[in-house]
């Protein structure tokens, strides 16, 4: 974290962050025509931003564009600001960015110190996705072309409460997972069709680099699609380096009142123990 709170102790810094928060994938020319710096002073800026893992970058043809990535905040937030904060502050992890054109896209990226087979099982293993992801687990084959459905587990408020589908649209264990989206919690989201997921795994040394891309989202989607990434992944690399779960009001919005602990059961526990 301490890269994360030197990136952020800079007013420049801070600057370029709420640039992409206003408006996502942008340029090193769009950053540098709106500052009175120079470009090679804004490549240092965005560099630290890199390092510290606040902003990822991706090649579109010739241009490298630029995504905010929230999860390094939402680590800061679970660790110094949610035991203090009230219930409703959780809502702040919703990063409501927009990219211009007919769809957008968003970038999430979250460093765990384990094997990518233990992600891989975290991801498509229900039970354990419940327990970093709202009590919400996801039922597939996990073949190329098959289908997967998302419904909240026996231990929620409302059990098999339908949260979303899609299919499986490449499945190459334990890299890569790419899935169409389609949300049901609410009409609201429910209006917004169906988008796309693709899950990357890679290992970096002892540890694991997992990115999620959200993209072919309208232009101008509903938050609440992309804005649950960050706990998610926040949630995912706490229960598999400390075997616990998240006990944020929003991380526990699903769940009934014996699951408000955080604490994994002994089936989960032994699930995890077993793992590769």
């Amino acid at each position: 974290m301490d890269t994360v709170f030197k990136a952020l102790g800079d007013p420049t810094r801070r600057l370029l962050l709420d640039r992409l928060f206003e408006r996502d994938g942008r340029t090193l020319g769009e950053f540098e025509s709106g500052l009175e710096m120079s470009r090679f002073g804004v490549m240092k800026h965005l560099r630290v931003l890199e390092e510290a893992g606040l902003v990822l970058t991706r090649r579109r043809g010739r241009e490298k564009l630029h995504f905010l990535n929230p999860v390094p905040i939402r680590l800061v937030y679970e660790r110094w600001v949610s035991k203090y904060a009230a219930p409703w502050a959780s809502a702040l992890s919703e990063l409501k960015r927009d990219l211009e054109g007919e769809t957008m896209e968003k970038v999430f990226e979250i460093y765990i110190k384990t094997t990518p087979e233990r992600i891989w099982h975290a991801i498509t293993d229900p039970e354990l996705r419940r327990r970093f992801s709202f009590g919400v687990g996801v039922e597939s084959e996990w073949t190329v072309g098959s289908s997967y459905a998302a419904a909240t587990g026996p231990e929620t408020v409302s059990p098999g409460m339908p949260i979303a589908e899609g299919e499986n649209l490449e499945v190459d264990p334990p890299h890569r997972l790419v899935q169409s989206f389609r949300a049901l919690w609410g009409d609201d989201v429910v209006a917004e069709g169906t988008s796309r997921v693709t899950w990357e795994i890679e290992r970096v040394a002892d540890s694991c680099r997992l990115t999620v891309t959200h993209d072919q989202l309208r232009d101008g989607a509903n938050g609440q699609l992309y804005g649950g990434w960050p706990m998610i992944l926040s949630g995912l690399k706490t229960l598999l380096e400390t075997g616990e779960g998240l006990t944020t009001p929003a991380s526990l919005m699903y769940l009934a009142r014996d699951g408000e602990t955080g604490e994994v059961g002994p089936d989960t526990a032994r699930q995890m123990a077993d793992l590769p």
